[in-house]
């Protein structure tokens, strides 16, 4: 465990001590581990499918075909990679549109990578990003609002091959030049508007 968990863990510890000043407590953790970032997650399409017809190992060689394409590209635009758990790929970008350049390559690569596999071996990738506060523990992990719809948008809404935005992430990506959005209206309380980021 890191010095920044340990800090985290001491003031959640004193948080839960009958009478503790919470507001105060809060207020420290936000002042250590605040930062404003955008956030990217990634998830494989997929995988029960091919797990249920070729086998775990199968899909184990996919997910480190997709890390080995995603690695540099990530660099290339100046993403931190903070998580990669099995076919999930968590990534902060100081950026926003670093995150959304990111995503369109990411698309276009594994686009030009499945020219050449057949149809069990092709990849595709979900994809959500969020954008706002949120508390970075060191270098291994974060947590917030804009991280959880992160999560969602990328693991359970998003299709293939497609980028969602969280409101907050649209709000600023809305003024930046050469990207194009489209607005959806779902029936998902936690998240009852989003946008889809246009190839």
């Amino acid at each position: 465990m890191g010095k920044s968990e340990l800090i985290l863990e001491e003031l959640i510890s004193k948080r839960l001590c009958p009478g503790a000043n919470i507001d105060a407590i809060d207020h420290k953790i936000w002042t250590l581990f605040g930062e404003t970032w955008a956030v990217l997650c990634s998830d494989m399409s997929g995988f029960t499918i091919r797990t249920e017809r070729f086998g775990i190992i199968h899909f184990l060689t996919l997910i480190y075909e997709m890390r080995r394409i995603a690695k540099p590209l990530i660099l290339e635009h100046s993403g931190l990679l903070l998580k990669a758990e099995a076919d999930n790929l968590l990534v902060l970008f100081r950026d926003l549109n670093q995150a959304l350049l990111y995503a369109r390559d990411i698309h276009k690569t594994i686009a030009k990578y499945n020219e050449t596999k057949n149809v069990d071996y092709q990849l595709a990738v979900s994809i959500g990003i969020g954008y706002g506060r949120i508390l970075k523990i060191g270098d291994t992990d974060c947590y917030g609002n804009e991280v959880n719809r992160a999560f969602k948008l990328g693991e359970d809404i998003a299709q293939p091959h497609e980028t969602l935005l969280t409101p907050s992430a649209y709000e600023l990506a809305s003024n930046l030049p050469n990207f194009s959005f489209r607005k959806i209206i779902s029936h998902n309380r936690f998240l009852p508007e989003y946008y889809v980021l246009e190839e």
